[in-house]
């Protein structure tokens, strides 16, 4: 059991204990592996009153210190990255191997990469034309970050290392589904001597905690990451204070294979984006668009790579894939399968069948066989909806117009690839997708690059300067350089 790592929320550097808990449940075993307090209104009012306590001074020490701060939290999280990654994978079933390389140590460098950025982000710029003026960036005050289950120590870290790295203060709000490690990242910021009130941790239920947060007049930005429909209604909810808010939603990226691709590079990699941390990744490269006259080789090859992938214990070393990480996310993506097929998708590796070789211990686990589903067509619910599962759906197109047709036939337009023997093709086609981010021919993640999405996948960047800037308002002086 986890409990002992979180004996109350976080407020005001405090820990407040309460009877009323949350149970927290390990979707290998299907058992509670912990709980966390259930957190009301009138504990966000604590958390957003210690948040602008804090920020009163935060808000006025020097890039440097703030960059000091930082740097002493991932020091702190990194000694303790065994102890994060077991906590990671009993809460949400990331493999050991996954959630240590990736879930934590990305975390873990985020925070670095934004404390290096605190000390060199433009706050002020004198501006080299017209009359003088000089503009500042200012931290906006408190944030409130609402974050998600899938990467859930690295979206906080996106979130908290950001607000911190400008000078705001945060209160977050994390998923009740992993809920243990925001606890643990808190023990961490007390260990790190990071000021009391800078970094609250008020869990419970979006309706509650998550409504009373971006209603608050005391919150000046609100983060959030999840589905779109929550991101709509905590939109409609901040709307009241006219308050900023960020938001980074769901995806159903495409990955396209131009005709001079290397069609085995393209498919092994986008299925092993499909397949990554159990398909629960909203980037996740769901859609392999590939020329016509090559299909059945796409088809072939990504059978051949799907096949590699296998299901096991997260709690053991290896390249295997966990379980969905909650009984309802394991019975949507089941669901849709079950409706690719009815719409008249093929099934070529996977599908509805319980799993084979899961331990006799695991085997109420939440358990999805990864699917690659052939013979898709645009109008299908697989192809146009999110399902944040191991599923791939393979489409055919006739020439480069109608791959770009296809590609930007969705609601969304959070990331996608493109594959080319020829770098200033494949780029050409990127710039023609309507999505926030593009790899070329496998490129690698960035961290200092901009991360969010066009249309249904959100508002406002992540990462680097970009994402130092959604935390930051603007002021003009005028008559000085």
């Amino acid at each position: 059991m986890f409990d002992a790592l979180h004996p109350g929320l976080f407020v005001g550097g405090r820990w407040i204990g309460l009877d009323s808990r949350i149970p927290v449940g390990n979707p290998a075993t299907a058992e509670t592996v912990g709980s966390v307090p259930a957190g009301g209104k009138e504990h966000v009012d604590l958390a957003v009153a210690a948040a602008r306590t804090a920020f009163g001074h935060w808000s006025c020490t020097g890039p440097g210190e703030r960059a000091e701060a930082l740097e002493r939290l991932a020091d702190t999280v990194a000694a303790r990255e065994a102890e994060f990654a077991r906590t990671i994978t009993a809460e949400m079933g990331a493999p050991h191997d996954f959630s240590l390389q990736v879930q934590v140590r990305l975390a873990v460098d985020v925070l670095r990469a934004q404390a290096a950025l605190a000390r060199t982000f433009p706050f002020s710029e004198s501006l080299p034309d017209g009359p003088p003026a000089r503009v500042l960036r200012e931290p906006a005050g408190v944030v409130a970050a609402i974050t998600p289950w899938n990467y859930p120590l690295y979206q906080i870290t996106a979130k908290l290392g950001a607000a911190l790295a400008v000078g705001c203060a945060v209160v977050l709000k994390p998923s009740g589904v992993a809920p243990l490690n925001a606890y643990l990242l808190a023990d961490c910021a007390q260990q790190a001597g990071l000021p009391a009130g800078l970094f609250n941790v008020v869990s419970g239920s979006g309706r509650t905690v998550g409504e009373a947060l971006a209603a608050h007049p005391g919150v000046d930005v609100v983060s959030f990451t999840g589905s779109t429909g929550a991101g709509q209604h905590v939109m409609r909810t901040a709307a009241g204070t006219v308050k900023r808010v960020a938001l980074e939603l769901g995806g159903k990226s495409a990955a396209v294979a131009l005709p001079d691709a290397d069609l085995a590079a393209a498919v092994g990699a986008t299925v092993a984006s499909a397949f990554a941390n159990t398909g629960q990744t909203c980037t996740a490269l769901a859609r392999l668009l590939v020329p016509a006259e090559r299909y059945a080789d796409a088809v072939d090859a990504a059978v051949s790579a799907g096949s590699r992938y296998t299901l096991g214990d997260p709690t053991e070393p290896g390249g295997h894939l966990g379980p969905s990480a909650s009984p309802e996310q394991r019975d949507t993506v089941l669901e849709y399968i079950r409706l690719g097929v009815e719409e008249g998708a093929r099934v070529v590796l996977g599908g509805l069948e319980a799993p084979d070789g899961i331990p006799a211990g695991l085997a109420g686990g939440h358990w999805v066989r990864p699917t690659v589903l052939a013979d898709a067509k645009p109008s299908m619910r697989v192809v146009r909806e999110e399902i944040f599962g191991p599923v791939l759906c393979l489409l055919p197109y006739v020439d480069e117009a109608e791959a770009v047709l296809l590609a930007n036939d969705c609601d969304y337009g959070l990331s996608g690839a493109v594959w080319s023997a020829d770098t200033d093709r494949a780029v050409a086609f990127a710039r023609r997708m309507r999505t926030g981010r593009v790899e070329i021919n496998g490129g690698a993640f960035n961290l200092n690059a901009p991360s969010g999405g066009y249309k249904l996948s959100g508002l406002g960047r992540e990462l680097g300067r970009w994402g130092l800037e959604e935390f930051c308002e603007t002021k003009t002086l005028q008559g000085v350089r």
